[in-house]
């Protein structure tokens, strides 16, 4: 199974790189990042799951609804994407039942930063997706951690995807930077290893985001955005459903793994 997945937040990527970029305009590049997700999801019929800040989720009404009415999973991507109190963990939880009338039983904590599986147990969560079991210098450094899924403290890890032996991460600048053949050939030898792909990406990726003055981000993280990276996904995903890669949400898979248990 393909778990597609995104983060929608507020765009506050460009503060990383000294660049100021106001609320509204931060809604507005994650909301048309949104839409455009939904638009290939729903072309090829396919589910996905939706990692929402709390912050995201309030300001964007009209998309929240989208994301339900089209069938897709809605998880917890904290209270703020830039701060993070303990507290947030049950409040966004929280808020995201009361916007969009699901059970949320999941978490992923903004840019993949470690958290307390004790505080995801106690705030009701049932899987904690904010691993990526590679090493990255000044990014990642889980080369300890289990490459699938695993139980801790009472939740089920899934971390994202990294290639058999030597743990090539298959996120989003992967996704971005390797020509396109070559992502799916590890993606599908990660798949006959592992049974399942865990992938994540985010909105604004789907934006034109190559401004050089406005964003300040360098080439690997622009290449391939905006309609480029519309181009890539509906490629890829028209690919792996010809090899008969099965698309499902995090629950779905939830329910695969009970199956076999």
């Amino acid at each position: 199974m393909i778990l597609l997945s995104f983060d929608i937040e507020e765009f506050d990527m460009p503060f990383e790189y000294e660049r100021k970029i106001d609320f509204e305009d931060q809604m507005s590049i994650s909301i048309q990042g949104t839409n455009s997700i939904l638009d290939i999801l729903k072309k090829h019929q396919v589910k996905a799951t939706f990692f929402s800040t709390a912050t995201f989720a309030m300001n964007a009404p009209k998309v929240m609804e989208r994301i339900v009415n089209e069938g897709h999973e809605v998880a917890s991507h904290s209270y703020f994407h830039s701060d993070f109190k303990v507290a947030h963990l049950l409040e966004s939880k929280l808020k995201l039942e009361e916007v969009t009338g699901q059970n949320i039983k999941g978490f992923r904590m903004p840019r993949m930063h470690p958290v307390d599986e004790k505080e995801i147990f106690k705030a009701g969560y049932i899987y904690n997706s904010s691993i990526n079991p590679t090493f990255l210098p000044g990014r990642y450094n889980n080369l300890d951690k289990p490459r699938t899924y695993f139980m801790q403290d009472g939740v089920l890890q899934i971390p994202a995807s990294v290639s058999p032996l030597v743990r090539f991460p298959l996120f989003w600048l992967s996704f971005h930077n390797l020509p396109l053949f070559f992502y799916k050939w590890l993606s599908k030898i990660t798949l006959k290893k592992d049974k399942y792909l865990n992938i994540y990406f985010h909105p604004w990726e789907f934006t034109d985001i190559t401004d050089k003055e406005r964003f300040n981000f360098p080439g690997y993280v622009s290449k391939n955005s905006g309609d480029k990276m519309i181009q890539r996904m509906n490629d890829f995903i028209e690919s792996m459903k010809s090899n008969n890669y099965v698309f499902g949400t995090f629950s779905d898979f939830l329910l695969t793994i009970n199956q076999k248990d």
